[in-house]
């Protein structure tokens, strides 16, 4: 099973913009459909984006499209979500995950990673 770390969270302020990175180690990564959560205080954890194994597909929900972009390099076993025009409500904890469908519930994701803190201020 892959396992996976995030990367590149902080403090940022209205419309700026932050990109988050997951390595993941294993020789499978490539095999596997990637997504991105996030979860705020609270709340449920909310599905932000997700990318197909060759990076043929992606999908975002209306609350991020045009705002953020999900990539990912797979000679480099890591995917990246360039976030832009962040705001104040994109505040909470980031995770990335790993699956073998296409889908946007986190019941059918079978690794993740730590989490990693996004901010932003007013």
């Amino acid at each position: 099973q892959v396992q996976l770390v995030e990367s590149g969270g902080g403090l940022v302020q209205a419309g700026g913009s932050l990109r988050l990175s997951c390595a993941a180690s294993g020789r499978t990564f490539s095999t596997y459909v990637m997504g991105w959560f996030r979860q705020a205080p609270g709340k449920e954890r909310d599905f932000v984006a997700l990318i197909s194994s060759t990076s043929t597909y992606t999908y975002y929900p209306a609350s991020v499209k045009g705002r953020f972009t999900i990539s990912r390099d797979n000679a480099k076993n890591t995917v990246y979500l360039q976030m832009n025009s962040l705001k104040p409500e994109d505040t909470a904890v980031y995770y990335c995950a790993a699956t073998r469908i296409y889908s946007s519930s986190p019941d059918d994701y079978d690794a993740w990673g730590q989490g990693t803190q996004v901010t932003v201020s007013e």
